[in-house]
């Protein structure tokens, strides 16, 4: 689609900086100084114009954006609205509601579509915050702190002036309003204001209105937020455009309500007598960029439905701030007109196992997961701290096992305030050895639910495919001493050879899938198969395994296996990524990880995740934890990916 870019200030190029990996193209360019126009035009070969209603009517571009100055937004989106032109407006849509009204109205009548910047609801840090708070983390939210510290403009504008006449509302402010309606919908009035004119002497250009403004606004929806809006703060203090919100069951930090870029810090979460833990992306992300939101408007045009929703979502921004003004003047509560704005947050991330049956292609897994074994450099350990670490960050894969002993701490973990729904946690659980045949399966199998206090398992497994003999059940194992728990576990004979139980895999199978009938897991999946077993398996039962686990590391790739795995729509997770002895120490994992500024162990969590295999690392230090997950959302290219396997090794034994 043609735009017309009215206004080829400082953001012009920035704007024009994303067109050519867009569907948009640049027709003409408007500037009051046409030698500004003329530079932007002769840049993206198209005409320049220092008149708007002749370039209007010269140009065929059905879109205009407008990037005028602040106070010339109105005017010049009400003469290109009347000149049936779609309009994709900088910020704010007008400094007047009543103004900004009658221009929601106008596109209205006209069927035009009005959208109005910041599009930052829909940057990447910004949605990964967006779905946290969807996901019910923190709770009903009680209170935030929000702050827009645009800083002393004359010192990094080259034209401040329009920037000192509309002051840091209308100009900062709309950063966090327009995010905080994106997810919670319309403030419904401004409790209480103040405005304040403090500016440094020595400064000739000043402010013509207050240069800091703090006000504390009612959402309609719950939330009450404290909002600093100023001038005076610099930009480089220690709050930005940083958001803090705080619910019954835990607290948001998002770094920047404004920022275009990401990163795995930016985005932390804290339950509710933890501290905050960084919650990094889980999949790949691209910066968010100017025209990106220039281009989703021009798509609902081009689907024959021209969207007005960002246009009423500014119009209400610019209402908010009237009010915020008015309550700073003595007022009182202000009430605020919701000018038609709605919430429109990010999805929260849900995990959707398939059912069961031959075709198992319908499961959705995490591109990493959590190990939840206590067995740890030779002993046992306590891992609730670590599990919970894990949840805080963002990880929706557990891997549990009645082996591990400590199915009820993740159950208290998975019941306590701030913990995620369980329909956005996949919960792979395992019978041991000793459980092959169909009653202790199913005793297992029931055990380990009342211990999650779940009703059903996304995947239930066979921990190995050949079977010990049973000798009593597994309940709580981290409780009993270490000799019970092996007695238990690892049976032996009279001549301390392992004691076997005559169950053969495809029985064993076959007893998995009355679980499964029973409705106490929505999947099954088998662990440490070679493919011959595995194929025993598939010819054995009714109900193929969804999902296959094995240990996966370079020096032990299964590639033969994953491959076939895939074939079949069946998951592969990778155990033991990382703990293969000198695997870290590999010089093409240090190559490959200095050239992304990743570890050698974030190298192959990626490796991993690169080919669909889901690796389940298993931490006690935090930072691992979080470095961990981030690093599955990156992606390898064949060159890496070549490089990584040819570090395998046939002769490789633990």
């Amino acid at each position: 689609m043609n735009c017309l870019f009215v206004g080829a200030g400082a953001i012009a190029p920035e704007y024009a900086a994303g067109l050519s990996g867009s569907s948009l193209s640049l027709a003409g360019v408007v500037d009051l100084d046409g030698d500004r126009a003329a530079a932007l035009a002769a840049a993206h070969d198209c005409r320049s114009f220092t008149d708007l209603e002749t370039a209007l009517s010269a140009v065929d571009a059905p879109l205009v954006v407008n990037l005028t100055s602040h106070a010339a937004h109105a005017p010049v989106t009400r003469t290109a609205l009347g000149a049936d032109r779609h309009v994709y407006s900088q910020k704010p849509l007008a400094l007047d509601a009543d103004e900004a009204r009658e221009l929601v109205a106008l596109a209205r009548d006209h069927d035009l579509a009005l959208g109005c910047a910041p599009g930052t609801p829909r940057a990447p840090s910004q949605r990964r915050a967006g779905r946290l708070l969807a996901d019910g983390r923190l709770g009903p939210v009680g209170l935030g702190y929000a702050h827009a510290h645009v800083g002393r403009v004359t010192d990094w504008h080259d034209r401040p002036d329009s920037f000192l006449e509309i002051g840091p509302l209308y100009d900062g402010a709309v950063y966090p309003l327009a995010l905080l309606v994106a997810w919670f919908g319309p403030v419904e009035r401004v409790r209480v204001a103040d405005a304040l004119d403090v500016w440094p002497e020595r400064e000739a250009r000043r402010p013509s209105t207050p240069s800091h403004v703090e006000a504390t606004l009612a959402f309609a929806s719950g939330p009450t937020v404290r909002l600093t809006a100023s001038f005076y703060a610099p930009h480089r203090s220690r709050e930005f455009y940083g958001l803090e919100l705080h619910g019954d069951d835990g607290s948001l930090y998002l770094k920047g309500t404004g920022a275009m870029d990401t990163a795995r810090d930016h985005v932390r979460f804290g339950r509710v007598g933890r501290e905050y833990v960084s919650a990094p992306s889980t999949s790949p992300e691209e910066p968010y960029a100017y025209v990106d939101a220039v281009e989703r408007l021009a798509a609902t045009v081009e689907a024959g439905s021209p969207s007005r929703a960002g246009g009423r979502r500014g119009a209400h921004v610019v209402a908010v701030c009237n009010a915020i003004e008015a309550a700073a003047e003595g007022e009182g509560p202000v009430a605020v007109d919701d000018c038609g704005a709605t919430a429109d947050p990010p999805p929260a991330p849900v995990v959707r196992p398939g059912e069961s049956d031959r075709s198992a292609s319908a499961i959705r897994l995490p591109a990493v997961g959590f190990g939840c074994s206590r067995y740890r450099d030779g002993e046992y350990v306590e891992r609730a701290d670590s599990i919970a670490t894990a949840l805080d960050a963002g990880y929706r894969l557990l891997d549990s096992a009645e082996l591990y002993g400590n199915e009820h701490r993740i159950g208290e973990l998975l019941a306590a305030p701030g913990a995620p729904d369980r329909e956005r946690v996949f919960l792979i659980g395992k019978a041991w050895r000793t459980n092959h045949r169909r009653e202790h399966l199913l005793a297992a199998c029931a055990g380990s639910r009342e211990e999650l206090g779940i009703d059903a398992f996304d995947c239930y497994a066979l921990h190995w495919p050949s079977a010990l003999d049973h000798r009593g059940e597994l309940n709580r194992l981290a409780e009993k001493p270490v000799e019970r728990q092996e007695d238990l576990t690892f049976p032996e004979g009279e001549g301390g050879e392992p004691a076997t139980a005559d169950v053969s895999l495809a029985t064993a199978w076959r007893n998995l899938e009355t679980v499964h009938e029973r409705g106490w897991t929505r999947t099954l999946g088998i662990c440490n198969v070679s493919r011959a077993q595995l194929e025993t398996v598939l010819e054995a039962g009714d109900v193929d395994p969804a999902l296959v686990q094995v240990e996966r590391h370079p020096y032990r790739s299964r590639t033969d296996l994953v491959e076939f795995c895939h074939e079949r729509g069946m998951r592969v997770v990778a155990h033991s990524p990382l703990s293969a002895h000198g695997l870290l120490d590999e010089p093409v994992l240090n190559a490959i990880g200095t050239e992304r500024g990743l570890s050698p162990a974030e190298v192959v969590i990626a490796w991993n995740a690169s080919r669909g295999v889901v690796p389940i690392p298993s931490s006690t230090s935090e930072s691992h934890v979080v470095s961990n997950l981030a690093a599955g959302s990156e992606r390898l290219t064949a060159d890496e990916i070549a490089r990584i396997d040819a570090l395998r090794d046939p002769d490789f034994e633990r």
